[in-house]
Parts: structure tokens; C-alpha cells; sequence
């Protein structure tokens, strides 16, 4: 028993620290970074190229990672995004962090390339020692985790607690206004705290690494373990953090000794633990009202952050739409439809086949139009259920003969249901809270399902054929083509809809929904269902295109590189839905046809760095560049509005569209709430 429990000591050391890390700096900066995988990917790679591909030795080539390179990166990071997102709003805050997490791992392998070996070594000398501790065994690798985490729980606490750096860190988190009063730069302090993170990320990385693989998969999954911790603290308590991933390290190493790990449920119920612990954390704090999000700053931040407005925050919602058929926004959509509608007869087979790919994610992409657009909700597992649709629709079809096209309506109705109850369950939570759940939700299921037999089959999965009707590239990308359209038009109807006005105000203010009689829980769940179901039929065109599901494509990780592309685009406008999704297949191919292989992943960085523009335009790239030519089309033509009126601000009597509440707009800041302009409506086709 004793060689179980110091075997998940370890693996708990591992997720101790990761935890630590993500309460520090959540605590001390109000920001969740769900980015720390792609740090911990970066600084444990950038480790194995000293180490292994340059030949320096262990101690070397951890001094020169961990206390020279990942401070450099935390302090870099810091410059140039946390530290213009510490008042923005949740939902700006997880985005940005969403694309830092999309982008930086290929940039690092742009330059130092993939490893040769993902089985990368840690910060034990191969071969590895075994010592014997009370007749049983630990090696070198365990010994290093432990005494790792001894170190960071020595050093952060006496750092925090008993010296005047841990007091400036503390006055920080209560204010950021009067710790500046104090003589204290609240910048070096925020500097220092992102350079020990991302140190911390960097160790638990190298630890892992042994083990898990030096990949980004396995990075998340250390993320996602650790998000159970996090909760488990409520985001705040480091101490209780750290014992709770301890406490779930031993339990999924103990649980081997009664369970066979290679049998089905030991199969089933190992890579469960970390979702077991969150779920009960969770389901006690809901029910205590206690999962709400921290608000970064104290009230005289956001008062002195309010101060003549934030010019750099513009509301992602229109203030009531256009509802003529030939507003600038509807042209702009029909326009970018028929083009697309040209280009599979102007192809080849090759590269209309990537077309027909790129429409059928673009399906799968208006599913996060409705859930972060329409509802304001972070959900992270939407490729999630798109690969639930996959799936379900390629059993339909294998067992029981149906018409492909049928399967995948079927199957989206199926997967409806789980949507719907993931929805409940954290209906009661925070943005954040609701981030963590589904990105764990989405490993949990990709580890349970995906992964198994029959539906992984090496990687390959289950055959999904086209219907009989479109079985060239070309009539298949007509097909998903109409089928997004469809979706379109259905989506843009229920934003016009009594639903719709319902949704968007639920979205700006819940408290304010609730007293006008509006269900938040109704508002929600519907939001969820209909998000599912087009996640579901985007997965089930996926797997139809490439003519078999692909678990691997619906890995949670990709999901995140799909709300970058969509972000970047614009999160409410279906038009930017389908160029996101055209974009996200077609680009990288361009690159590495026209360009040079090496650079193929050049397009996902700019997807990533583009999410991280959400911070100063929430609207996105295709509403932006829409009201830039609306703009320029009005100083040319000496019009002041597009009927050639002053627009009317929406809530005043007499403007088109519901009376806005100037409180919880989930994309703007708690300090300009209220006071940022709103855009046209570009940005919604």
C-alpha cells in the first residue's frame, strides 16, 4: 500500500504545484490562466532542447529554464497582455488567456522545432536511481517531484506570509489603487508574480514530462487535473489546494491496487477522479451560493478606471438591429455566401475537399456563437459534443443502416440531452467556474469515449460515409453549405425572437432579467440546447467530409484553437462563423503549400494572437472591418447614419431594439459598464 501512496504523492506533487500556480496568480491578479499549459509545454520544451538537443547537463539546463527563461517569459507575457486585462470582464479575460494558450506553443515549436522524443527525461540523472523508503520503493523522478513541491510550499509561503514581499503581494490583490498610495509599484509587484508563475509552470512541466509525454495534450490534461484543486480552494485558498491534489494524487494511484488499471472500469474510472473531486466541490459550493467570480480590484479601481471611459472596450451587442432586408450587414452576408458558393466549381478535387471540411467546422463554430455570442458563457466543450455527434452518427450508420444525413440530425437530437444537463449543473456558477467545469467535461469524455475501443481504432475511428447524393467534394460542400445556412437563418431568427431579446438580457444583466420576469434558467438551458444540436450536426458533417470520425480531431485542445479562429473573427456574427471555419482548414494547407512546410502553423499563431485582440476589440475582426467601412462610407458621402439621421443610442424612446441594461455586459469591463459605445451591426449577419 505504502508504494501506492508515495507513487501519487508524486503524481499529486505535480498537480499541487500546477495548482498553486493558478491560485497565486488568480488571487494576486483576478486572472484565471488557462494559458498555464502552453506555459508549462514552453518552458519544459525549451529545457529539453538545453538538455537533450544541446547536451548541457541537468543542473545547467534547469537554472538557465526555470530561473532565467521562464521568468523572462512570465514578465514578457505580463508586458505585452496581463496587464491590460485586470479590470476587463471574465469573459475578456479567459478569451485572451484562450488565445496566449493557442498561440504559444507553436510559436516555441516554430523555432526549436517538435522533439525528437516526447518521453522527454526530468530532473533526475538517467538511469534512474530507486531507493527504498520503509520497504518500499521510489526512483529518482518521484524524489524530484517531492522535493520540488517541499521547495515551493517553503519558499511561497514564507515569501507571502512573513517577508514585505508577500505583503505587498497581499495588498495588491485588496487594491491596486492604494498600494500605489503606499509607495509600492503595483507593476513590479504583478511583474514578479507572473514571472514566479510562470516558473511554476515550468517545473510542473519538467516533472511531468517523464511520465505523461512532452506534448501539449499532456499539458492540458495536467491543466484540467488541477482545475479540481482550484476549485476545491474556490480559486483562492492555496493551502487547501495543494491538499486536495495530494489527496487526489494518492487517490488515483491507490485506487490500482484494488482496481486493475488495464481492465474497463479501471480504464474508465482512473482518468475520472480529477471530475469526481470537482463535480462534489462543486455541487456543495453551488448549493452555498458560493461559485460566484472574483472581481479583480476594489471599488476606487474600477471608480479611477471609469474616469473618462475606456475608448478601448466596445460592446460586442448591438443596440438594436436593422431589420431590413438590405441592411449593410445582410448585403455583406449574402456576398461572403456566394463567394463561397463559387469556389468549389473554381477548385480541384484537392483543395475543394479542404473547402467542404472548413464549411462543415463552420457549422460546429455557430454552436459558440450561440453559447459565448447569444448566451455570454465560456464553454470550452463544444467540439466536445461535436465529436458526441460524430460518433453517435457513425454507430447509426455502421449498425443499424441509415442514411447518413438522417444519422447526423438523429444523433444531434441525442447529444441535446447532454447539453442540457451540463447546462444545469452549472447554471448557478460563475463564467469562470463554468470554464473550468467544461474543459475538464470535454478531457473526461475525450479520455472516457473518444479513446476507447471500437470508436478510437488507432486513431483512424469509425468509417462515416457521405450521402449518396454528395459523394464529390464538391456536392458535399453545396450540402454543408445549405446546411449552415439553414442554421444561419434559424440563429439570427431566434436573436430577433422573444428568446432572443431574452437572451441578450440575461447576457447584460441576470439580476436585471429576473426583475423583469425573464428565466435565467430557461434563458440558459435553451441557449444550451441549441448549441449542442449545431455542435453535434457540425461534427456529424466532420466526420461525413473526412470520411471517418477522427477522434483525435475533436481533442479538447483543438477546441480551444477553434474559439480562437472564432474570436478572432467575431464571437456573434455567423458570416464570421463561416469564414473562421473556411480559414482554420484552408490557411494552414496555403502556408504549407505556396509558402514552406515549416510554416504551416504561422496561421493558428496570428488565430491565437488575434484572440488576444479581444481585450481591445470584443467585436471581432469582421464587425470591426464593417463598421471601418461603414465609417469611411459615411464621410464620403457626408451622412452621419446609415438613413442619413444621427443614430439613435439604444434605450432611448424611439430606438429600434430592447432597452439595454447599462450593468453586466459579459465583454465589457466592471468599470465602463454603462458607458461604451455601441457598434453597428456589421458584425452580426
Amino acid at each position: 500500500m505504502l508504494s501506492y501512496v508515495l507513487a501519487g504523492l508524486g503524481l499529486g506533487s505535480i498537480y499541487a504545484i500546477a495548482a498553486g500556480s493558478l491560485v497565486i496568480t488568480y488571487v494576486a491578479s483576478g486572472i484565471f490562466n488557462l494559458a498555464f499549459a502552453a506555459m508549462a509545454y514552453s518552458v519544459a520544451r525549451f529545457y529539453y532542447w538545453l538538455l537533450v538537443e544541446e547536451g548541457w547537463g541537468i543542473v545547467p539546463s534547469a537554472l538557465v529554464s526555470l530561473f532565467v527563461f521562464a521568468p523572462a517569459l512570465g514578465m514578457f507575457l505580463y508586458a505585452v497582455l496581463f496587464r491590460h486585462l485586470r479590470l476587463r470582464s471574465t469573459l475578456v479575460k479567459l478569451m485572451a488567456t484562450v488565445g496566449l494558450s493557442v498561440a504559444l506553443p507553436p510559436l516555441v515549436q516554430l523555432v526549436l522545432e517538435q522533439p525528437t522524443n516526447t518521453q522527454a527525461p526530468g530532473l533526475a540523472p538517467r538511469p534512474l536511481d530507486v531507493f527504498k523508503v520503509f520497504g518500499s520503493t521510489i526512483n529518482a523522478d518521484q524524489l524530484a517531484t517531492y522535493i520540488g513541491l517541499v521547495v515551493v510550499l517553503v519558499v511561497g509561503v514564507g515569501l507571502l506570509r512573513f517577508t514585505n514581499v508577500g505583503l505587498k503581494v497581499r495588498a495588491l490583490v485588496d487594491s491596486e489603487a492604494l498600494t500605489s498610495l503606499s509607495g509600492t509599484s503595483p507593476g513590479r509587484v504583478s511583474l514578479g508574480v507572473w514571472a514566479a508563475s510562470a516558473t511554476l509552470a515550468g517545473l510542473a512541466g519538467i516533472l511531468l514530462a517523464p511520465t505523461q509525454g512532452l506534448s501539449v495534450q499532456s499539458m492540458t490534461f495536467l491543466m484540467s487535473a488541477a482545475f479540481a484543486a482550484v476549485v476545491a480552494a474556490k480559486l483562492r485558498s492555496l493551502p487547501l489546494a495543494v491538499a486536495v491534489a495530494l489527496v487526489m494524487g494518492v487517490t488515483t494511484n491507490v485506487l490500482e491496487k484494488f482496481i486493475d488499471p488495464s481492465s474497463e472500469f479501471g480504464a474508465v474510472i482512473k482518468p475520472a477522479i480529477p471530475f469526481i473531486f470537482m463535480l462534489l466541490f462543486l455541487l456543495f459550493y453551488a448549493l452555498r451560493g458560493q461559485a460566484g467570480d472574483l472581481v479583480a480590484g476594489g471599488a476606487l479601481d474600477r471608480a479611477i478606471a471609469t474616469q473618462g471611459g475606456d475608448p478601448s472596450v466596445v460592446s460586442a451587442v448591438t443596440g438594436g438591429s436593422n431589420r431590413r432586408i438590405l441592411n449593410p450587414s445582410v448585403l455583406a452576408g449574402v456576398v461572403i455566401v456566394g463567394i463561397v458558393f463559387l469556389m468549389p466549381g473554381m477548385l480541384d478535387k484537392f483543395w475543394s475537399g479542404l473547402l467542404a471540411t472548413g464549411i462543415a467546422i463552420a457549422i460546429a463554430l455557430l454552436s459558440y456563437t450561440l453559447v459565448t455570442g447569444e448566451g455570454g458563457m465560456v464553454w470550452l466543450s463544444q467540439i466536445t459534443f461535436a465529436g458526441g455527434g460524430a460518433v453517435l452518427s457513425a454507430e447509426l450508420v455502421r449498425n443499424w443502416g441509415w442514411e447518413p444525413l438522417v444519422a447526423v440530425l438523429v444523433a444531434a437530437v441525442f447529444i441535446v440531452p447532454v447539453g442540457v444537463i451540463l447546462g444545469l449543473l452549472t447554471i448557478r456558477l460563475g463564467n469562470l467556474y463554468v470554464a473550468l467545469v467544461t474543459l475538464t467535461f470535454g478531457s473526461l469524455i475525450t479520455t472516457l469515449v473518444f479513446r476507447r475501443d471500437p470508436y478510437y481504432n488507432f486513431g483512424s475511428g469509425q468509417p462515416m460515409p457521405r450521402p449518396e447524393y454528395s459523394t464529390t467534394n464538391d456536392d458535399f460542400a453545396y450540402l454543408a453549405l445549405a446546411v449552415f445556412v439553414i442554421l444561419a437563418i434559424l440563429i439570427v431568427n431566434v436573436r430577433r425572437s422573444t428568446a432572443g431579446l431574452a437572451m441578450s438580457a440575461v447576457r447584460f444583466s441576470e439580476n436585471g432579467a429576473k426583475t423583469l420576469g425573464i428565466s435565467v434558467v430557461q434563458t440558459k438551458v435553451l441557449v444550451s440546447g441549441l448549441a449542442t444540436f449545431t455542435a453535434a450536426v457540425g461534427g456529424g458533417f466532420i466526420a461525413m467530409s473526412n470520411g471517418s470520425t477522427l477522434p483525435d480531431s475533436f481533442d479538447p485542445a483543438g477546441g480551444l484553437v477553434w474559439l480562437a479562429v472564432l474570436v478572432t473573427m467575431g464571437a456573434r456574427s455567423n458570416i464570421a462563423a463561416l469564414i473562421a471555419g473556411v480559414m482554420f482548414i484552408m490557411m494552414p494547407q496555403v502556408f504549407q503549400t505556396y509558402v514552406d512546410h515549416d510554416y504551416a502553423d504561422i496561421p493558428i499563431i496570428l488565430f491565437g494572437l488575434g484572440a488576444l485582440g479581444l481585450a481591445l476589440h470584443p467585436e471581432g475582426v469582421v464587425a470591426q472591418t464593417g463598421n471601418n467601412i461603414m465609417s469611411l462610407v459615411r464621410k464620403i458621402t457626408g451622412r452621419r447614419g446609415s438613413d442619413g439621421e444621427t443614430p439613435v443610442p439604444p434605450g432611448t424612446p424611439g430606438a429600434s431594439g430592447p432597452v439595454r441594461s447599462e450593468t453586466d455586459d459579459p465583454l465589457l469591463t466592471p468599470a465602463t459598464r454603462g458607458e461604451a459605445a455601441t457598434i453597428t451591426a456589421g458584425g452580426q449577419a
